[in-house]
């Protein structure tokens, strides 16, 4: 198998999108039809309409984008009938021939950060014999134990040539809290929490760069922070970067441009409620809906995607 950033700068061109399909199915918002089908009696019934759901967006979706990213919270949010569903969906996402970026923001230490890792890439192995549980082909991690916590997840995930995404720099409102403290760095110069976190990453990432000249780990950075992507852009030129926020969060097209490299590579935008839910739960034409919402999502990104 091919180096993870090469795969996934490959799977973006033959799509001509670096649009990511967030997969957080929220019960109030699916479509009638569903709900009434499934029943909310139990969470077993959630989590099926949940798949239900999430299964036909990808079976629509496919043909259009490259990557998708489930969110564990909501599955994870119906128990073991929500880690199932959530489990077959992956699967089906690959065997659709779409990557997965598992949004599950893991970390710890030693063995419980291992069989995080574990989970997330190669399987849990037991007495010889491996079994597969997530198979993603990425997960997000946060970084605050610092690079023994970070070790396991690079290790396992080289070893199934997957990438990780690092928190960096956040697209919510509260995000400043931490992220935006200056520190002193080992070099001796102050710089903002969430920049010296990004020039670990760039270590870390500079480790194993693919034929494309990006790395296998990404950093997440938020589309409602404009000036602080065009920084991190400075600063990790060879990172690809997984941006949350736009569409629905308020992030615009402007304010994405700066993440982009000159080629037009190295960004995944990642829209969720935009793409999954531009209907109203009673709609009947709401995979149409879906499908003309990605398409316009596309055509919006188009300019500033793959310009050389």
């Amino acid at each position: 198998m091919a180096h993870f950033a090469d795969r996934l700068l490959e799977r973006m061109r033959a799509r001509n999108t670096p649009l990511c399909v967030g997969l957080d199915p929220r019960w109030e918002s699916l479509p009638e039809a569903i709900r009434k089908r499934h029943g909310c009696d139990s969470l077993a019934g959630v989590a099926a309409a949940y798949e239900q759901f999430c299964s036909r967006v990808l079976e629509l979706l496919a043909p259009l984008v490259a990557v998708v990213k489930p969110q564990a919270a909501f599955f994870e949010a119906c128990g073991p009938a929500g880690f199932a569903a959530l489990q077959r969906l992956l699967a089906q996402a690959r065997e659709l021939g779409l990557l997965t970026i598992l949004d599950a923001k893991r970390n710890d230490i030693a063995s419980t950060a291992t069989a995080y890792a574990d989970a997330a890439f190669g399987g849990t192995t037991v007495e010889g014999r491996t079994h597969a549980v997530w198979a993603a082909d990425a997960l997000t991690i946060n970084p605050y134990l610092g690079r023994d916590a970070v070790e396991p997840f690079l290790m396992r995930a080289r070893q199934a040539e997957a990438g990780l995404f690092i928190l960096v720099r956040t697209s919510n409102a509260g995000a400043g809290l931490f992220q935006d403290l200056l520190v002193q760095s080992p070099d001796g110069q102050t710089r903002p929490l969430y920049q010296q976190v990004a020039l670990a990453v760039a270590d870390w990432n500079r480790e194993n760069l693919g034929a494309c000249g990006l790395g296998d780990v990404g950093a997440v950075a938020g589309a409602t922070y404009p000036a602080e992507l065009a920084r991190l852009r400075e600063l990790l030129p060879e990172v690809v970067f997984l941006v949350p926020g736009f569409g629905a969060q308020g992030g615009t097209v402007e304010d994405i441009r700066p993440a982009f490299r000159p080629d037009g590579s190295g960004v995944v935008v990642n829209s969720s409620r935009g793409v999954l839910f531009p209907f109203a739960p009673t709609a009947s034409d709401w995979e149409s809906r879906i499908v003309t919402a990605t398409r316009q999502t596309i055509a919006a990104l188009a300019p500033l995607f793959g310009k050389s």
